[in-house]
């Protein structure tokens, strides 16, 4: 991890002014620690990563993340070194940098209509991207994983277990709705309320663009279409109403449009299960691992949910 002492180099390999101050971490996501610089000049997200992407990758996230921009998606500027690298070396750490963004925590029930609007402008970024499809967004866990994974559960206690299997039929049936991507175009693929966030302001901003590459936008809708619908025909319906009035190209009419988030919510919990499950978990790790599947299976995605949201949008 970084400290304070890292200040002054990290101001350095990025140009950002004199009297350099790190603070930190002051979040910790997925992908990695957050901290804040300071400097003279203003303050800087400093992003940690927990794995290296490879630079090709890194390339295209940034490039991307600078088109939404200049297309009108509120996200944070992308900062590079001098020479227009990504990521500075440290010796002990690979770090990035983005402007600072006040950030309130994530909430779901931000304004539909204003999560409809940057969807459609991140679904109208003219951008061709290679990053490629990925099995996270597009294929189901399947039934033998899912017994696989109830019944190691519930021979080592975990809290979840009894849960889990309950739920197992009903994630079973409906994982047989994923079918393969129809169309892909680069998208964000990570568009939970956790990157959804309201400003200090109040307005919509759109973090944490390292998971984009190819998907099928329909797909990012329907994730979008749950995450902030919440089971609120109304809500749904504004949400959907200025993505289409905005542009976006997506059209939700089968229940095949949520195979993304099938899959995705699918994935999420099975990691969070493994990790659970690692002997070499530390605590915190088992505590985060029962949050994260205590919230795929509160309010889960099911085809009763599913069928509400096409009902909602007339698919």
């Amino acid at each position: 991890m970084l400290d304070s002492g890292d200040a002054a180099a990290i101001a350095e390999r990025f140009a950002l002014g004199p009297d350099p101050t790190l603070a930190g971490p002051v979040a910790r996501g997925e992908q990695g620690h957050v901290y804040r610089l300071t400097t003279s000049r203003g303050a800087w997200a400093i992003k940690e990563p927990f794995d290296l992407p490879g630079e090709a990758e890194v390339h295209e996230e940034a490039a991307y993340q600078d088109a939404a921009r200049r297309a009108g998606v509120p996200v944070p500027a992308v900062v590079r070194t001098p020479r227009g690298d990504v990521f500075a070396d440290l010796g002990h750490a690979r770090v990035r940098a983005y402007e600072w963004v006040d950030l309130r925590e994530p909430d779901v029930t931000v304004d539909p209509a204003e999560v409809g609007r940057v969807v459609a402008a991140i679904h109208r970024c003219p951008f061709a991207g290679t990053n490629p499809t990925d099995e996270w967004y597009t294929n189901p866990i399947g039934a033998d994983r899912w017994d696989e994974l109830a019944a190691a559960s519930r021979s080592a206690g975990a809290p979840f277990s009894d849960e889990l299997a309950a739920f197992r039929d009903e994630q079973v049936a409906l994982e047989a709705f994923v079918v393969p991507p129809m169309a892909v175009q680069t998208c964000h693929r990570d568009l939970w309320a956790d990157n959804v966030r309201r400003t200090g302001s109040g307005s919509v901003c759109v973090i944490d663009w390292e998971n984009c590459g190819l998907a099928d936008p329909n797909g990012e809708l329907a994730l979008v279409l749950f995450e902030f619908g919440r089971g609120d025909p109304e809500r749904v319906r504004r949400l959907h109403e200025a993505y289409v009035d905005g542009g976006g190209s997506a059209r939700i009419r089968r229940p095949g449009d949520f195979s993304m988030v099938i899959a995705q919510l699918g994935h999420i919990a099975e990691r969070w299960c493994r990790i659970w499950l690692d002997p070499a978990s530390t605590p915190d790790d088992r505590a985060r691992a029962v949050a994260g599947v205590d919230e795929f299976l509160t309010e889960p995605l099911t085809r009763a949910v599913v069928s509400g949201l096409l009902d909602a949008v007339g698919g």
